[in-house]
């Protein structure tokens, strides 16, 4: 059986996959990767389709040795990558022989990292995705973030030619773009003089469900307590400490804290992979910007997809 062993387990290292769609209603959110693009991204250089599942890891990598040859491929920001002891660049794929060891040390510039491996991690499918959500311990492999000594089931393939992009795939840079949330008429002027015109950082207090953030007290005129309604991915949810808390991949279905705004789906991949403590701005913008911003940065990830090429 081609399998990948766990040596050294990264940081929240999980099996991650195409987002589970369809099940809100019954409590589950849909989970995958935190940044789509640098997942997607990463399949693609190994071959895989778009059902297949990688490793998604928090800042450290972690060590892997596989049992068959298979092609790898490392992305999310910078680290240092080795194989066999031999550096080898990220965002590109890697020939890996059978026994040989993979390292990939702390990542920098991103949070988020993603490895992939040709044939794809070969956990059961539940609920139409093989992605793990790690607070339902649901998917994935066993539920569960992986340990050292956990030996997964990888899909067969064979050695390829390597490919990389045939450029740079640059993050957009500038403030963090939000519509307006379901109770934004809650926060008066002043609590939106606070959101757009002060600095905001990620905190370290921050996983799969939710990024909290560091900045001003966001404070209602009516109580930070509403009726509980659903919680669309990237929502910022004000509960009474007035901590804005931005909504993730494994967010809960339903919220009883007022959301002033929602962060834009385009945008809310590069909020996750801010380093924590570094500053950023909101600003607001249409539902029609929303939406033009989101179909761009698909046509963004799909054009880094079809520039994938073998080096001459």
């Amino acid at each position: 059986m081609n399998a990948l062993e766990v040596i050294r387990a990264g940081l929240m290292v999980s099996v991650q996959a195409k987002p589970r769609t369809g099940y809100m209603a019954a409590g589950v959110s849909p989970s995958g990767p935190m940044d789509e693009a640098a997942f997607r991204i990463a399949q693609a250089l190994v071959g895989n389709d778009g059902d297949a599942a990688a490793l998604e890891f928090a800042q450290f990598g972690g060590r892997y040795r596989v049992t068959e040859a298979c092609m790898v491929a490392v992305t999310g920001g910078a680290a240092a990558l080795a194989i066999n002891g031999r550096p080898m660049p990220l965002w590109e794929s890697h020939a890996v022989r059978p026994g040989e060891v993979i390292d990939i040390g702390p990542m920098r510039g991103a949070v988020w990292g993603y490895i992939a491996f040709s044939g794809g991690i070969a956990v059961p499918a539940l609920l139409g995705s093989r992605a793990t959500h790690v607070r339902n311990g649901m998917g994935g492999f066993e539920g569960r973030v992986l340990a050292d000594g956990d030996i997964l089931p990888l899909g067969e393939s064979a050695p390829g030619p390597v490919h990389r992009l045939s450029g740079i795939f640059h993050r957009p840079h500038g403030p963090i773009r939000i519509v307006a949330g379901p109770q934004a008429e809650r926060f008066d002027r002043y609590a939106w003089s606070q959101l757009l015109g002060e600095a905001f950082a990620v905190s370290p207090r921050r996983d799969r469900m939710a990024s909290l953030l560091d900045g001003p007290l966001l404070r209602t005129t009516g109580g930070h307590d509403i009726i509980s309604d659903a919680t669309p991915a990237g929502s910022i949810q004000v509960p009474g400490s007035g901590i804005a808390t931005v909504l993730m991949a494994e967010r809960q279905t339903t919220g009883g804290y007022p959301k002033i705004a929602t962060v834009i789906s385009s945008d809310l991949g590069r909020l996750a992979q801010m380093p924590a403590g570094a500053p950023f701005h909101f600003v607001a913008i249409t539902q029609d910007e929303a939406e033009m911003r989101l179909l761009a940065e698909r046509e963004r990830i799909e054009t880094a997809i079809r520039s994938i090429a073998t080096p001459a």
